[in-house]
């Protein structure tokens, strides 16, 4: 057992030593942030390296994600976006402990940036966009190795695959046909596989094929001196020469020769047809200088994303358009000149920065009986508790986890597994606890019912009876002592006056006392007064004639029955012998329970819609009118309705004949 204890306060040291060094940092790192003394590191990417006025280096960072910061959806999504990927690409098995770790190495890319003191920087680590090649089980065999291949979205709340996939793998590869032999002829239709554009064996002469090049360079700068659009962008004659020896106009040249059989006289008139000579523009003049400016400012915040450039920045443009307009932007004089301003930019930020060992005591920690008492009361412990995660008893040092009432705790190890990873070793419902109370802040995106499914002590069989329903009832249940503090503390509670006021609060202390009082003083005078015999009914004058027929003792149809009473000298008395008093019941009576209200049960909303005609008899209502109904809706309503439109014979252009 000591030889145990030895190794493993040796390897927690040795471990601890090795995740402490002094830092060397450069731009495009990956590290370790502390935000918080007792959640996980946040991972982020280091894009900047910022000198403050105080002297203090801030860097500017990306945001990745782990799995515990996002909804259960979107855990969802990507649980079957990884069983696809080892699907695909034919990832040996893995046991459940590994499948567990291994959901802690999985990592979200995102578009989010943030500054961060770099005075929190823990360590370096290593990201990797995960490829169809790799095998999963290298990450776990790695030190401080996470891979992603999806992106979230914090603000959408979505998660999409990262347009940066490098396709490498049986899918990606050409199918290559076998060699033809010596003198084995090719049966495939050649000019169903290719198109000729140029024929470097024909008659001309390079001097000759130059010249008609310089001709089409003079065309296309005559056709944009007729063109209003063009002398409006281009209004010298310089730069519209410029604009005419472009590329595109160089292109349609020589794809003239090759359609005219390299003729330079049929070449030479289809440069110039009926209706004047052809312009031929490129993206760079089609695009507008508004335009352009976008783009760049797109390309600065997205980089070559295009497909996000053209979606929040330019929709109007095809993808095509953006990525030939690049290219030729990059062989611009502008695009120079902002390569140089980066470059001196770059030269006077931060290129690296040296972070010191981090020595600070974690308030975490668990101190041994005599030495100071720690923070969050951790030296209030159990001492016979194991570590959460490897269920050790033996460890050099120990550190509170999770919710401070579990009094849960981890060792040396395994607190470094799950401040670096996210998770424990192995899978606990505890974990979801520790989640749920450490990091409720970064989950202020979830829904209150999704924060339902990630909890691990939520009854399942009711939750799935309320999520069969679309739509939930809220109902709230009433106390009797509720129902008759309501009757009788009028003047304390005055409904009214708190149903026109509902955010005012109400003394409920204050209403508790005062109904008890009056409940006692009300059976004390209960118990004094003696029992007063109920005065003989008249025969009530029936309203309805199903009242004639039907007795008020006999059953009815909502299934009460009558009191079983006998008539002695003209007095209705009980089965028993006593006197009935309003509001007494005989013993062998039924008692009517409420029925309790079912949330899963609750009905469905009721929904009127409005039909045509009923539409056209609320137009026909005044507003006196419409104002009566909507206080006394039992009335019948008295509106006369527009007449229907009348009919009229279709006029003709024929005679009319009278016979007499």
């Amino acid at each position: 057992r000591q030889q145990s204890e030895q190794d493993t306060r040796l390897g927690a040291s040795v471990a601890q030593r090795n995740f402490l060094n002094d830092l060397s940092l450069l731009l495009h790192n990956y590290v370790f942030f502390e935000n918080s003394s007792s959640n996980p590191y946040l991972i982020r990417r280091i894009e900047e390296l910022n000198k403050t006025a105080n002297g203090n280096v801030e860097a500017k960072v990306v945001c990745l994600f782990r799995r515990r910061d996002l909804s259960s959806a979107l855990n969802a999504l990507a649980e079957n976006n990884a069983r696809e990927f080892e699907e695909d690409s034919k990832q040996p098995l893995f046991s459940e402990a590994q499948k567990h770790q291994l959901k802690h190495r999985e990592l979200f890319l995102s578009r989010q940036f943030e500054s961060l003191p770099a005075t929190h920087i823990r360590g370096k680590c290593n990201v990797t966009l995960l490829n169809e090649t790799d095998l999963l089980s290298g990450y776990l065999e790695k030190e401080d190795c996470f891979y992603y291949s999806l992106v979230f979205d914090p603000v959408q709340k979505t998660l999409l695959a990262d347009q940066g996939e490098i396709r490498v793998g049986s899918k990606y590869q050409a199918e290559i046909p076998e060699r033809l032999a010596e003198g084995e002829s090719d049966g495939r239709v050649l000019d169903k596989l290719e198109t000729k554009v140029w024929d470097p064996d024909n008659q001309l002469k390079d001097s000759q094929i130059d010249q008609f090049l310089v001709v089409a360079r003079a065309i296309g700068t005559f056709a944009r001196a007729l063109d209003c659009s063009s002398s409006i962008r281009q209004p010298s004659l310089h730069m519209s020469a410029a604009a005419a020896s472009r590329d595109i106009t160089l292109f349609h040249a020589m794809d003239t020769l090759q359609k005219n059989g390299y003729d330079l006289a049929r070449a030479m008139s289809s440069l110039v047809p009926q209706g004047g000579p052809v312009l031929c523009r490129d993206e760079m003049e089609e695009w507008s200088a508004s335009e352009a400016m976008l783009f760049e400012d797109a390309l600065e915040k997205y980089g070559k994303d295009f497909s996000d450039i053209r979606q929040d920045f330019l929709p109007w443009k095809s993808l095509a358009s953006l990525v030939q307009f690049y290219y030729m932007w990059k062989t611009t004089d502008r695009y120079i000149q902002q390569k140089r301003l980066k470059a001196a930019e770059a030269d006077s930020k931060l290129k690296q920065v040296y972070i010191p060992t981090y020595t600070k005591p974690n308030p975490n920690q668990i101190l041994a009986a005599g030495s100071k008492t720690g923070m969050n009361g951790t030296a209030g412990l159990q001492k016979g508790l194991s570590c959460e995660s490897c269920h050790t008893l033996h460890s050099p040092q120990w550190y509170a986890w999770g919710p401070p009432n579990m009094q849960c705790r981890l060792c040396s190890v395994c607190w470094i597994y799950w401040k670096k990873y996210g998770g424990l070793k192995t899978p606990t419902h505890l974990e979801g606890i520790s989640r749920a109370s450490s990091d409720a802040a970064s989950r202020g995106h979830l829904t209150r019912q999704e924060v339902q499914d990630m909890s691990p002590f939520a009854n399942t069989a009711g939750r799935a009876k309320l999520l069969a329903k679309n739509r939930q009832t809220f109902i709230l249940q009433t106390t009797k002592l509720t129902r008759i503090a309501r009757r009788i503390c009028h003047d304390i509670l005055q409904p009214r006056r708190a149903a026109r006021r509902p955010y005012a609060p109400i003394n409920a202390i204050a209403v508790k006392a005062e109904c008890k009082w009056l409940l006692v003083l009300a059976a004390e005078r209960l118990a004094e007064a003696p029992l007063k015999l109920k005065a003989q009914r008249s025969t009530p004058t029936p309203i309805n004639r199903n009242q004639v027929n039907h007795p008020r003792g006999a059953p009815s149809l909502l299934g009460k029955r009558p009191f079983d009473t006998v008539s002695v000298g003209g007095l209705q008395l009980s089965t028993s012998g006593r006197t009935l008093v309003a509001g007494m019941r005989s013993a062998n009576q039924s008692v009517i329970k409420r029925p309790k209200v079912s949330h899963g049960d609750s009905p469905n909303p009721l929904v009127f819609v409005a039909t045509k005609d009923t539409r056209v008899l609320r137009k026909a209502l005044t507003q006196a009118e419409m104002r009566r109904s909507a206080r006394k809706p039992y009335l019948p309503v008295k509106a006369k309705l527009p007449l229907p439109p009348r009919h009229m014979p279709a006029v003709t252009n024929e005679p009319i004949v009278l016979e007499d």
